[in-house]
């Protein structure tokens, strides 16, 4: 077990050292959770409060905390705790699963396929004609790459993950468990002869460079052309991005939030859980969008939206005071 003296953590974040233990740290854990032998943090003074109760012996803190670290315990003082305390959890981090060989043996490798030095491929795997694995990627068992699709340098992909034909990954990005980059877009028109016919999608994904893509999301490809996620996007579990939309870079979506087809998301745009976006609309650089929201409508460059029909987060608590106001003078 790893164990780590307060100076020998402070080494790692560079922060300013207050009180004093002796205490070896062993673990991270939460306030309410931790023992003597793990460090905690406060990311916020709210939580300054459950400092008392706590058993942790050092917490990683924000310059502005106010109260005391107290008797054989310390706060390591920080400018932000939350990436402070992201450094100290890869210091305890466990390894990751064992490769006991690079290309396991049950793994299928068309032999026009591409794997770049170093490349650690899992049990089970498909990788299909005049695909390429960059250098240093990881392959996890059960993962389906499809023809001609790329994958970069360094990126990651986890199991039960379907990398459709012609769809191309960047570097040092992390596919999480059971994405599917390259799915058919929805598009369907009615006939009245044939009830609803299919409309071809023959375009593809391209995904930027240190994009994360969280389990069970679904990239489509585009009707024609690319749908493209610019990079540094972060994406969380249970996202759905329609065919042809494009994400400028560093842009968030949050859990079980979705874009419809042909949306357009500027850079830095920060998408709340459970909103979705009507297709073909424009989001501005900085935009956010606050959890639950439907955006029905283009939003100029860093506003911040709530409700359904979206509208400015402002005018829609404004709106919810007054329905207030109203339903409870109806009670009286």
């Amino acid at each position: 077990m790893r164990s780590y003296s307060i100076q020998e953590i402070n080494e790692v974040i560079n922060g300013v050292i207050y009180g004093s233990t002796s205490q070896s740290i062993t673990a991270t854990e939460q306030l309410e959770k931790a023992t003597t032998s793990e460090i905690s943090f406060i990311g916020n003074k709210k939580y300054e409060k459950y400092w008392s109760a706590s058993n942790a012996s050092i917490a990683i803190v924000n310059e502005d905390i106010s109260i005391e670290p107290g008797e054989n315990r310390a706060f390591i003082k920080v400018k932000n705790a939350d990436l402070a305390m992201s450094q100290i959890l890869a210091l305890f981090a466990q390894p990751t699963p064992i490769f006991r060989n690079d290309i396991h043996k049950t793994a299928i490798i068309d032999e026009t396929a591409i794997i770049g030095e170093g490349a650690k491929i899992g049990a089970g795997c498909y990788i299909g004609p005049k695909a390429e694995i960059g250098a240093y990627a990881v392959i996890y068992p059960n993962v389906t790459i499809l023809d001609e699709s790329t994958v970069g340098i360094n990126t990651i992909i986890w199991s039960g993950t379907v990398i459709r034909e012609r769809c191309h990954i960047g570097n040092d990005c992390i596919i999480h468990p059971n994405a599917t980059i390259g799915a058919d877009g929805f598009g369907f028109r009615p006939c009245t002869e044939k009830g609803l016919v299919k409309i071809p999608q023959i375009g593809n994904v391209i995904i930027g460079n240190g994009v994360e893509i969280g389990a069970n999301s679904c990239v489509d490809r585009g009707k024609f052309s690319s749908t493209i996620l610019g990079d540094g996007c972060k994406i969380d579990n249970l996202v759905q991005i329609g065919h042809n939309s494009k994400l400028g870079k560093f842009c968030i979506m949050a859990g079980n939030s979705g874009l419809a087809g042909s949306v357009t998301l500027g850079n830095g745009v920060i998408i709340g859980g459970s909103a979705s976006i009507k297709d073909h609309t424009t989001i501005g650089d900085g935009v956010v969008i606050g959890a639950g929201s439907g955006v029905t409508g283009d939003v100029p460059a860093g506003k911040t939206m709530l409700g359904y029909p979206a509208v400015e987060a402002r005018d829609a608590l404004k709106q919810w005071a007054i329905l207030k106001r109203m339903v409870c003078a109806t009670k009286k």
